[in-house]
């Protein structure tokens, strides 16, 4: 099905990649227009159960109508009609579409988490493996200028051997209220703990550092603000009726209001809430739907902080920390070596070297590769690119993991969860990372 395209900076014919969208969403279009923005990719289907979603997804990519599906079953029931498809469903909505296209042997790009159970999460993966496609969960953390610049430094042994880490994922004060208050992830029976639907990037990234899976797991948190008892005195059901609006730092007519006019903001968070970009159209969406309720008055119940701590094989430590209340920014890692200390804020590292004595200050966007400008840091660039190049050459080596690694880190975040709710230490096997 691939189709040749120019590689001027190759000098050689590179195949194009085709492409069926299942799940026209935020992330499934933010790949989807990754993949044809770049000239390796071409959507040729798009599976939405939503009619403008996928009224708009067929225009912008020029899909013809025969290819334009209300579901995912509708569009395999015609066959393969891509190299690829990219599976950007609702969490609970991953399985059975990615179990099925494997099967008919579709490469899959899946949007993390993979499944919200262990059960179909293993499903999946045995699917891919049967089938031998290549299947690359949205871990898109791996495929930043960032990461590859800090595990250059491990791989290098420039702090020595790694025996600790601190790891911040700072979700923000605004993100948490849009996502995991009011929003589609607000709860662990409709989507999943906030762990994995968070943090299993984290958990990903700090297993792909160390380069092993952790034997002991702990963790610790809860939802300790976003609660009726926290609402302030007089505050209403809906931000547009309440008298303490104004004061209230999770103000939905803030937040969205602002989105207007910024064409970043008017993709996400705004996008979620209406695609009507005028004031009337966000006031009568806060007005109406979920996103205009109040933070104190919601439905919610995943955690607002965690901490896991993990440990490993050879005696290593870490520490994942997430938490609400912090601006939304970028990760910030401490990493402890035997020779050397690296601490990182996502932008520069701060290299010590304990054998001269000397430190140096690294630029971590300037690796190479995708722009750090991009989403999550150049690293859905990042991911696209290395999912398309490995699909079109027919080699797995492009991407940095495959199944069985993404299900090796999730069961990571499962043990951290049983740790959390039942109070104990949780032992695991040895998996890769």
């Amino acid at each position: 099905m691939a189709e040749r395209i120019g590689d001027e900076e190759e000098g050689k014919r590179m195949p194009q990649v085709t492409l069926a969208l299942v799940g026209a969403g935020i992330r499934g279009r933010a790949y989807a227009r990754l993949a044809v923005a770049s000239g390796a990719g071409r959507l040729v289907a798009v599976a939405e159960p939503d009619p403008g979603r996928r009224a708009a997804a067929a225009r912008e990519f020029g899909i013809p109508q025969a290819r334009v599906y209300a579901g995912w079953a509708e569009m395999a029931a015609d066959g393969r009609l891509a190299d690829a498809a990219v599976v950007a469903t609702q969490d609970r909505d991953h399985a059975a579409p990615a179990i099925t296209l494997a099967g008919q042997g579709y490469h899959l790009l899946l949007e993390k988490p993979m499944a919200p159970t262990e059960a179909e999460a293993a499903a999946i993966t045995e699917a891919a493996e049967r089938a031998g496609v290549m299947l690359a969960v949205c871990h898109v953390l791996r495929y930043t200028p960032h990461t590859r610049t800090l595990k250059s430094l491990l791989d290098e042994g420039r702090i020595g051997r790694l025996v600790g880490v601190q790891h911040l994922e700072p979700v923000g004060w605004w993100h948490q209220a849009h996502s995991f208050v009011r929003g589609n992830w607000r709860r662990s029976d409709t989507s999943a703990p906030m762990l994995l639907t968070k943090c299993c990037h984290d958990v990903d990234w700090l297993m792909y550092l160390f380069g092993q899976a952790p034997v002991r797991v702990s963790s610790f948190g809860g939802l300790t603000h976003f609660r009726p008892e926290d609402a302030p005195a007089g505050a209403a059901g809906r931000c547009l009726d309440c008298p303490v609006e104004s004061s209230c730092p999770y103000s939905a007519k803030r937040l969205y209001l602002g989105c207007l006019g910024n064409p970043r903001r008017e993709v996400w968070p705004l996008s979620a809430v209406t695609e009507d970009r005028t004031e009337e159209g966000v006031l009568h969406a806060l007005r109406t739907g979920p996103y205009g309720r109040c933070v104190y008055a919601c439905d919610n119940d995943v955690v607002d902080h965690q901490v896991v701590t993990m440990e490993f094989a050879d005696g290593a430590t870490c520490s994942l920390t997430m938490n609400a209340f912090t601006p939304m920014d970028h990760r910030r890692t401490r990493l402890f070596g035997t020779h050397g200390y690296a601490d990182s804020d996502g932008r520069t590292i701060r290299l010590v070297d304990f054998r001269t004595g000397t430190e140096e200050s690294l630029d971590a966007t300037a690796a190479g590769g995708p722009s750090a400008a991009g989403g999550h840091g150049g690293g859905d660039e990042g991911l696209t690119t290395a999912f398309l190049r490995a699909v079109a050459e027919s080699d797995p080596s492009a991407l940095t993991s495959d199944a069985a690694t993404s299900l090796a880190s999730h069961r990571v975040v499962w043990a951290a969860e049983r740790a959390r709710t039942s109070g104990t230490v949780v032992t695991l096997a040895q998996a890769p990372a």
